[in-house]
């Protein structure tokens, strides 16, 4: 694979990175997308019936049964060579910070470290009622295939409900995760969007400000859209396959 110089040259002399991440990088694992992951029981709903505060309130076992086939989906998959790319870049710059809109452990599997994760996680469920984490065993759930309800635990502390982690349709990302993938973006002086189309608001504003504050915004998807922006690089292709050989091209001289 051949890359332009002169983006080889920013990202050899990049200083901050910013890694931001969308489903793509975690299809590539063999994750289904959202909607895609509608199988057996699941078929039945739409999207928006099993991802939401009142859905949950609703017919939690119906949700939280999903959430825990979810769950067991991602348990069972490997990182992916982008995945592995990207925790080593962290190794080779100064300074990196990763920003991911996936719900699952993948980047942390692959070793990368102190992620921040803009629409939460399918591993760090909390209560419902007084919002206190909640630890689940390490190893996957055993759901039948088809899927099935399940009752949620109940808190530890209030007796309240358990709830999945992760953020659903009608509420606001998590404060400080935003704040900070904002000014890591606002002082990068490159950015890789990797596997997003950055059509998903509040989250797609990372690349924005990116490339508002004067960075390099490197955009890595089979079907990448261009912002607009004056130094911009649009890399067709598998998180997998491009990553990689950017790395190897640009940093193992």
């Amino acid at each position: 694979m051949v890359f332009d110089q002169g983006l080889l040259a920013r990202l050899r002399d990049a200083r901050q990175v910013v890694v931001f991440t969308g489903a793509g990088v975690s299809a590539e694992s063999g994750i289904a997308t959202f909607r895609d992951a509608l199988s057996g029981l699941w078929s039945r709903f739409d999207p928006m019936r099993l991802a939401t505060p009142e859905a949950f309130e609703d017919d939690p076992e119906l949700v939280w049964g999903w959430y825990e086939w979810r769950r067991m989906q991602v348990l069972s998959t490997q990182p992916n060579p982008g995945h592995l790319a990207i925790a080593e870049l962290a190794k080779r710059v100064p300074k990196l910070t990763l920003v991911t809109q996936n719900v699952d452990d993948l980047h942390e599997r692959a070793g990368s470290a102190d992620v921040l994760h803009l629409h939460g996680s399918l591993h760090q469920p909390r209560c419902s009622r007084c919002a206190a984490p909640f630890s689940m065993p390490p190893e996957p759930p055993l759901e039948p295939a088809e899927g099935r309800r399940l009752t949620p635990p109940h808190c530890v502390h209030c007796g309240g409900l358990v709830r999945p982690g992760v953020v659903w349709f009608g509420e606001s990302l998590p404060g400080a995760a935003l704040e900070a993938a904002f000014a890591a973006a606002a002082e990068c002086d490159l950015l890789l969007s990797v596997g997003t189309s950055g059509v998903v608001y509040p989250a797609a504003q990372v690349p924005e400000i990116a490339l508002r504050a004067g960075a390099t915004v490197v955009h890595v998807n089979p079907e990448p859209q261009a912002l607009g922006g004056q130094h911009e690089w649009l890399l067709a292709g598998a998180a997998g396959e491009v990553l990689p050989s950017l790395l190897q091209a640009a940093l193992d001289d």
